[in-house]
């Protein structure tokens, strides 16, 4: 009977630390498909195989183990490499352009279609 919940016992420690390695190995995931590789043009660290982007892997499983949130390690990497390193830039006087560029373009764009259709 003790061995049976000695193993019982052995089978839920492995399966818990087994659960939240994939708690943290998603959580790494979700945020590094968010940054940008600053070696690799165009691809983000998750999809990146470069030194660079094996380090940033590397150091958001130790923030994430430090008990850092999204934001904190989020924060943490734009005060050391820039805004840029981030996909999804906030709304500041600096990326204002960024943000309302598309916009006027398109509402640019519809009106000249307007324009072309309704000469007709």
């Amino acid at each position: 009977m003790k061995i049976k919940i000695l193993i019982f016992i052995i089978i839920w420690l492995v399966s818990f630390f087994n659960f939240s390695y994939a708690d943290n190995s998603e959580k790494v995931d979700q945020i590094s498909k968010n940054l940008r590789c600053l070696i690799c043009q165009g691809q983000s660290v998750y999809d990146s195989q470069s030194d660079f982007a094996l380090s940033m892997k590397i150091l958001i499983q130790n923030k994430i183990n430090e008990g850092k949130n999204d934001e904190q390690i989020y924060d943490f990497l734009k005060s050391k490499y820039g805004e840029w390193i981030v996909y999804d830039p906030e709304i500041n006087k600096n990326t204002v352009l960024l943000w309302v560029l598309p916009l006027i373009l398109f509402i640019f764009g519809g009106i000249l279609i307007l324009r072309k259709v309704s000469i007709k």
